[in-house]
């Protein structure tokens, strides 16, 4: 059906790969170079890994003649990022013998772990099939890891939902066995039926997917920035369905019109679990049968969405699943935070969320927040869930056992950390960008938390510091830090210099807008100064900044 004359290279690597295997075992055995064969670095994204290198050493090795510094980043999935703490063990012991040992939340709720060389690749994944987990299908362009409200005290009716998480993980799971074959030794599979997959065929979809389920009022997922969003619909306490929204999608290009952010656009209630699973398995065969096969940057289903129209695609996904989805029923967000410290669920359960700044596990100079939680992790009595802002809650917890946990907090002083770290820092997030992304044009991860620093004192001179604005930051206009979706961003755009963007509303219903362009730090900070003053003298009570500014027209929505 796709209209696609011209396919882009990476179309025709997928369709020639052999079900995803690619070269990858011949690249594994290539002891020449730490990196793989061109091709089968878009294969292997499939298995849940991309290839990297250090960028912060390409001179000083180009200058010696050597090779670029190549490892790996291995990505797990973990539908509403739930691990127990024999799992969140296992991902300690591997991260500390094969990668770089620092333990990284995403923003997709699952974690990631940098610097595997080549050689390490086979033995982490092994160590992760051990724990019973794996990587498949977190990168890729296929269905990502599925999101869900990480909090149980969000509703009593949670574990219901996020349920569904999982269901939708499994139903659209490549049938390929390639990850089995040459990561786990499994024998190749002789009869090519067995691997037949109605879903993706032999060329998986035209970009990556990305599906999130948010429980009002908190949309903690940022429900709309994903291609396919659902929003739960309870009344007394019983799920009555899910508002299904399509077409959300935050990358960019810098310097293409033709490319923008957009929030999902609500498109109907479904009212059982079987419409709903086969909603989004037929919005995933719309996107592959129309979606832009020639040019990877317009290939996402926001595209897609906008190309055809709503009304087009309403009406070809009732052709496909036989039935017409019922009018968006009624919801509100109130809010989109993570609830810090210790909270009870209605089944009596404790739970204690964890600052984490921007999702980096590991223990420093300020405080041993890895081996704070690996000790918790060794008592058994904990699970652990991670959110969409880069934070773990230690979870489960009964009554019996929460002194105990809560002593280990004490005696790493995780509670203090948590408790102390300002609103404003709580609610920021970035990208990891350099040295390790190839797509970062400026720093994120590394240079946020000192911008945050410089931030902080002039939030404190207009009374401002916990006024839980969000801010995010990203090394290039990619998305991966949901910017757009902030009420302050900043965008890499090189060096040391970042566009500005205000405007966002603080439940994430409103994208923001350019502010300012290639801003430095000292740039950056006075113009936050002069409009915090204005915010802080002229603002109604309860209006957020994001709100503040479009009133004031700094920004046009």
């Amino acid at each position: 059906m796709s209209e696609n004359k011209h396919l882009s290279n990476i179309e025709k690597i997928k369709q020639a790969s052999d079900n995803l295997r690619g070269s990858i075992k011949e690249s594994l055995h290539d002891e020449i170079t730490g990196a793989i064969r061109e091709d089968d670095q878009a294969v292997i994204k499939f298995h849940g890994m991309y290839q990297q290198d250090d960028r912060d050493r390409r001179e000083e090795r180009a200058a010696k003649k050597l090779d670029r510094l190549y490892s790996f980043m291995i990505r797990l999935r973990l539908p509403g990022g739930l691990v127990t703490p024999q799992q969140w063990i296992a991902v300690h012991d591997i991260a500390g013998e094969n990668s770089t040992g620092v333990i990284k939340i995403t923003t997709r709720q699952t974690v990631q772990l940098h610097g595997i060389i080549k050689s390490k690749i086979k033995p982490t994944i092994r160590a992760f099939s051990e724990a019973k987990l794996d990587s498949i299908a977190t990168c890729g362009d296929i269905n990502r890891n599925v999101l869900c409200s990480s909090h149980p005290k969000q509703s009593p009716i949670h574990e219901q939902i996020f349920a569904y998480a999982d269901k939708i993980s499994e139903m659209l799971m490549p049938k390929t066995k390639a990850y089995y074959e040459i990561w786990l030794g499994e024998e190749k599979i002789v009869d090519k039926k067995d691997e037949k997959d109605p879903l993706y065929q032999d060329r998986y979809l035209p970009r990556k997917f990305k599906i999130g389920i948010a429980i009002p009022p908190n949309n903690d997922v940022d429900v709309f920035a994903n291609d396919v969003g659902l929003i739960a619909v309870i009344e007394n306490n019983q799920l009555k369905g899910f508002n299904i929204a399509i077409g959300g999608g935050l990358s960019t290009t810098h310097g293409n019109p033709e490319t923008y952010a957009r929030l999902a656009t609500l498109i109907g209630f479904a009212d059982s679990e079987e419409k709903t699973l086969k909603a989004i398995y037929e919005i995933a065969t719309i996107q592959r049968d129309y979606g832009n096969r020639s040019d990877r940057k317009l290939a996402r289903l926001k595209y897609t969405v906008d190309k055809q129209g709503i009304e087009w695609f309403k009406t070809e996904l009732e052709k496909r699943t036989g039935f017409v989805l019922a009018p968006v029923k009624d919801y509100t967000f109130t809010e989109r935070i993570d609830y810090y410290g210790w909270q009870k669920n209605t089944q009596g359960l404790w739970y204690y969320t964890v600052f984490v700044e921007n999702g980096r596990i590991l223990d420093d100079e300020t405080i041993a927040l890895k081996s704070a939680l690996f000790e918790v992790a060794k008592t058994g009595k904990a699970n652990f869930r991670f959110t969409c802002n880069q934070n773990v809650i230690i979870s489960d917890v009964t009554e019996t056992d929460k002194e105990m946990v809560n002593g280990i907090l004490e005696k790493f002083q995780i509670i203090s950390h948590t408790e102390f770290t300002s609103t404003i820092r709580k609610n920021s997030m970035a990208c990891v960008a350099l040295p390790t992304c190839p797509l970062a044009l400026a720093e994120a991860q590394r240079y946020l938390p000192s911008l945050i620093s410089k931030i902080e004192p002039i939030l404190e001179k207009y009374q401002l510091l916990n006024d839980g604005i969000i801010i995010r930051m990203t090394g290039c206009p990619n998305g991966c830090a949901r910017p757009y979706a902030a009420e302050i961003a900043f965008v890499g755009t090189a060096v040391g210099r970042y566009n500005l963007h205000i405007g966002g509303d603080r439940i994430g219903e409103r994208l923001n807008k350019l502010y300012r362009e290639n801003m430095q730090e000292a740039e950056i900070l006075t113009s936050l100064d002069g409009l915090f003053k204005v915010y802080a003298a002229d603002r109604y009570t309860g209006e957020t900044f994001g709100d503040f500014s479009v009133r004031q027209k700094w920004v046009t929505t």
